[in-house]
Order: structure tokens, then C-alpha cells, then sequence
């Protein structure tokens, strides 16, 4: 949905009528995420991708088809299906996804200003069954715009929805039509525009301004600190979003850090590393990786214990940083970093998938549902 707000809200402002089909619920490997979004017109014009390629056909027909008549449809594509091949879902997976009409245009405009300005906001839709399908329901960490049908669903889903987007994912709850958690009644999915997560970045060197460019097109909220006014400057990082002269150590006990901030040291300096990766280690953050020679990473280790790091800290360091890939050059590394960072947020194993078996996207929201203990949260 992200990817079509605007232009969606430029159709509205038009008078256009406009359908939107957003992915809800994923299974095996499909080729998008919860939340992938298309948005078809009146005139027959369509923005966005649902599936990368697979299905956008048979989905653009349902969308127009909802444009005309206005009946909100939800459709599973997958290859138990004997239409899979026709559709073209060939990758093995299934999705399902709802198709409704988008006519509030308040609501849209909200959304649309919320996610520009990097604020925390969830859409929350009931997508079936019944007549309040289609219902719709702002949420963010204060409060709530627009209605699902009753008071209590409308708490019921704000208090779950709060709890997505704290954890940065999509799902959808099953609740009962006054919010009660059983999972035979209303299905709502609850789609978790989060902040971008943070990239800070330790060190104002060249490694440093290539991995700013690739965790800037990985969608993070790139800072690049350094403590020489000479290196730190924006026109050297021009892909990071902020760059701050400071010791690292001093920023980092300043700054925010939460468990979606990954943190690079790429300064192999003892004065600078060892007071950061005292603060780091003890922190939230979600990744930790600090670059330099085994030789290197063998005296920090050994510093750092002497400053009274555990070795269950120690455990979470990721040094030498990034992937075996056999990299040499900065723009090689910042992929090998990134390699390393995708792998830890999403439990993959780093290894060629040629080598491994079983699903190739691995799933964060079952993982967050076990540990949040969202008992009435479908895992996609």
C-alpha cells in the first residue's frame, strides 16, 4: 500500500473510482509480502504489483470488475489450483488477496500524510466475512480514525494493532464481532506502516559511504557518525540521511536505539570501538557488527572483556562483519554487511539456497506471533 498511497490519493482527488487488492496472507514461496498492493482506476490505469508478476493479470481483471460494482472480493491463488498455471503462479507458493473499493478519501489522505512524515500508523481492514468486510480503521500509537462496526472490536483491534506495529509486521487477527478472541468470526488485516528502522553507521570512511547507499535502498533511516568534523560531512554522505560529528560512543548513549536499529562499527579503533560496543552489546539493538582482521577482532574481544563484557554480549557481536562473499571492495563489502543483516533479521542461514532445502522466504510475523504470544494472528 505504501508504494500506491499517492498516486491513489491523486486518483481520489479526481473524482475516479479506485480499487485496491493488497496481499493479506502468504503461504510457501510466495513472491510477495503481506501488504504488496495494486491499485486500479476507473480508466483502466493500474499502479503497484501484488506478485511480482505472476498473478497481476487475473487480479487487475477482479479489481476492475470491483471498480464497476463496488462488492469487495477476497481470491486465493496458488498452485493447487487448476487455473495456477493460467494465472501464472508457477513458484510453488499461494496468496491471498483482498480487492475493495477505496473511496474515503479523508482516510486515504491521512494514511498518505502519516507515512510521508515517518510516523507509526496501521490500516486495519476487514477483509470477511460478512457485511462490515471492507470497514476500515486507522491506529496509531495514540489513537484511532474511523470505525470497524462496534466500540469494543474497534479496542480490541487497536490493542493488536499496536502490538504489529510495535514489532514492524503484517497479519491478520481473528476476532469475534465485539472483539472477542475466537478465530471463527470476522478476519481483519491489520497493515503496519512502521518508521524505517535505523542504520547507524560508526566511522566516516569510504566502506562507510557505500554501505549508507545500500541500507539507504534497503529502506533504513541511514545516520553516518563520526568524531573528525573533516570526514563527517554531508556532502561525503550524500545517501545517508543525517550525518553527525561526535565520539560514537557518546552519540550512541544519546540517541534512539530500539530492537529494529542495526549498528555497524567500521572505525577499528580501540579508543573509539571499545566504549561503543560496551554501550552496543548492552543495548536492544537487533544487529551489531564491527569491522577488522581476525587479529583486530581478537584484541577487542579481549578488551572488551576486561571492560566487563559478558560473554553472552559477546555472543551477539558480529565481527569480522558481513558474509564470506569473498569481498575486496567497499561497494563488495556493504553487500556482504547487508548479507549478514538480511540473514540476521530473517533467520536466514547464509548459505546458496542450491545447498539447503525447504521454504526460500522465511517467515518474521510467525516468528513475532511466538514471541508476542498473539494467540489470534494468522502466521502468513
Amino acid at each position: 500500500m505504501r508504494d500506491v498511497l499517492d498516486q491513489v490519493d491523486r486518483w481520489l482527488s479526481a473524482g475516479r473510482r479506485v480499487a485496491v487488492a493488497t496481499v493479506v496472507r502468504t503461504w510457501r514461496s510466495a513472491p510477495r509480502q503481506p501488504g504488496a498492493s495494486l491499485a486500479v482506476d476507473d480508466h483502466g490505469e493500474v499502479v503497484g504489483s501484488v506478485s511480482g508478476g505472476c498473478v497481476e493479470g487475473a487480479v487487475y481483471e477482479l479489481a476492475r470488475e470491483v471498480v464497476a460494482d463496488g462488492r469487495p472480493v477476497l481470491a486465493r491463488y496458488g498452485v493447487s489450483d487448476d487455473d495456477a498455471f493460467a494465472v501464472g503462479l508457477t513458484c510453488g507458493g499461494e496468496l491471498e488477496v483482498f480487492v475493495t473499493l477505496v473511496d474515503d478519501v479523508d482516510l486515504v489522505r491521512a494514511l498518505s500524510t502519516a507515512v510521508a512524515a515517518r510516523s507509526a500508523v496501521a490500516l486495519a481492514t476487514v477483509v470477511g466475512p460478512g457485511a462490515a468486510q471492507g470497514r476500515r480503521m486507522l491506529v496509531d500509537p495514540l489513537g484511532r480514525t474511523g470505525s470497524l462496526g462496534s466500540q469494543r472490536l474497534d479496542a480490541a483491534v487497536t490493542d493488536d494493532a499496536r502490538g504489529l506495529l510495535d514489532a514492524g509486521v503484517s497479519g491478520v487477527l481473528h476476532v469475534g464481532p465485539d472483539g472477542e478472541r475466537r478465530p471463527d468470526d470476522l478476519e481483519v488485516f491489520v497493515e503496519a506502516f512502521a518508521p524505517p528502522a535505523r542504520m547507524i553507521v560508526f566511522g566516516a570512511i569510504d566502506f562507510a559511504a557505500a554501505l549508507a547507499r545500500v541500507g539507504s535502498f534497503l529502506g533504513f533511516h541511514v545516520t553516518v557518525c563520526d568524531a573528525r568534523p573533516v570526514f563527517a560531512t554531508a556532502r561525503r554522505f550524500p545517501m545517508a540521511d543525517e550525518v553527525v560529528v561526535d565520539w560514537p560512543h557518546r552519540y550512541l548513549s544519546r540517541t534512539a536505539v530500539d530492537d529494529r536499529t542495526v549498528l555497524c562499527l567500521l572505525t577499528h579503533d580501540p579508543k573509539f570501538d571499545v566504549p561503543l560496543l560496551e554501550l552496543a552489546l548492552r543495548g536492544p539493538a537487533a544487529y551489531v557488527g564491527a569491522m577488522g582482521s581476525r587479529r583486530t577482532h581478537e584484541d577487542r574481544v579481549a578488551r572488551l572483556l576486561d571492560a566487563g563484557v559478558s560473554q553472552a554480549q559477546l555472543a551477539r557481536l558480529h565481527s569480522p562483519i558481513g558474509l564470506d562473499l569473498g569481498a575486496r571492495t567497499p561497494e563488495e563489502t556493504a553487500i556482504s554487511i547487508a548479507a549478514e543483516i538480511t540473514a540476521a533479521r530473517w533467520g536466514g542461514t547464509g548459505k546458496p539456497l542450491r545447498d539447503s532445502a525447504g521454504r526460500i522466504h522465511h517467515d518474521r510475523l510467525a516468528t513475532v506471533v511466538a514471541a508476542e504470544g498473539f494467540e489470534d494472528v494468522s502466521p502468513s
